[in-house]
């Protein structure tokens, strides 16, 4: 039997670097923009929990804070594990009988 996180608990990645990672060096959303070399809406869109992270984009946080882009690919895996498991119950697929 598996441990369950409770949904609560899994943060998304783009919320988690704004808060604890991009803000408290005192960058914005265009600066990081423009050193990733993406959009701003990209960048804004990921900060604010509305896209998820890309291994790309993961990557691109490693080299410039040292986060390790694995470690943000699992926050990331969590939240959408979480997500799929607030919904759950309208899925229709029950237990399939393998003889």
């Amino acid at each position: 039997m598996g441990l369950t996180m409770h949904p609560s608990l899994a943060v998304h990645p783009g919320d988690w670097l704004w808060t604890e990672v991009v803000r408290p060096y005192g960058q914005n959303v265009s600066t990081m923009a423009r050193h990733f070399g993406v959009s701003r809406q990209a960048m804004s869109a990921l900060f604010n929990g509305h896209a998820a992270l890309s291994a790309v984009m993961a990557i691109r946080f490693e080299k410039a804070f040292g986060v390790k882009a694995e470690t943000l690919m699992r926050m990331q895996a969590r939240y959408d594990l979480a997500q799929a498991r607030a919904h759950e119950d309208k899925l229709e697929v029950g237990r399939l009988e393998l003889t």
